[in-house]
């Protein structure tokens, strides 16, 4: 596998959201141009997901949506959060074998996050200043609405600059052994029926 950059994610994390705005639907197929397990894969169906939910989220909060329907998206949504957890774990698992032969130093430090969750945050970002664009650029925009999102446009962009550097420095740091590299499982509780008390207590 070739080495991974903050860069690299991002080129796969736009094409997603331009492939999935060609058609601007939230139950457009998933079409994933890459091939079956590999990095760009994962990237690609991640940032595929994250689009799908960006626009979820835009849909449950109209004030005119019927409460069947809004159940039914919080239901999606509900999933989706789940797909985005099992993504970024499938990149964690990716990140960990692409560093097994690394031997870190004895005084290695450990990071706040694993990779893969710095990774999702560059894929929401990338969402943001697609969108944050897209308001920029609206006709029926006022000029004030305009001018604020170009403002918050260039937030983003310099918070895209940032999180490249530190993600690459990230990276650089496991690859000589300067950090540690280590994965967080999310366990997530709600959705498993063993443990979300609301679940197992209606079994009984």
């Amino acid at each position: 596998m070739s080495k991974i950059t903050a860069q690299h994610c991002s080129i796969i994390f736009k094409e997603a959201i331009i492939d999935y705005h060609k058609a601007n639907h939230v139950d457009t197929l998933l079409n994933n141009p890459y091939p079956e397990n590999s990095l760009d894969n994962i990237l690609y169906h991640k940032a595929w997901i994250d689009t799908v939910q960006w626009h979820l989220e835009d849909i449950i909060r109209d004030p005119h949506i019927s409460p069947d329907e809004a159940l039914l998206i919080k239901r999606r949504i509900d999933s989706s959060n789940q797909a985005r957890t099992d993504m970024v774990e499938k990149l964690d698992d990716i990140i960990l074998d692409s560093f097994s032969t690394i031997h870190s130093a004895p005084d290695a430090k450990l990071n706040t996050e694993s990779v893969g969750w710095a990774i999702d945050r560059l894929s929401i970002l990338c969402l943001k200043l697609y969108h944050m664009q897209e308001q920029v650029d609206r006709k029926d925009a006022s000029e004030a609405h305009q001018k604020k999102c170009t403002f918050k446009l260039q937030v983003l962009r310099e918070q895209e600059s940032d999180l490249t550097l530190a993600l690459n420095q990230l990276l650089e740091d496991i690859a000589t052994g300067k950090r540690l590299v280590k994965v967080y499982r999310q366990m997530k509780m709600y959705n498993d029926e063993s443990l979300n008390p609301v679940l197992y207590n209606r079994k009984k």
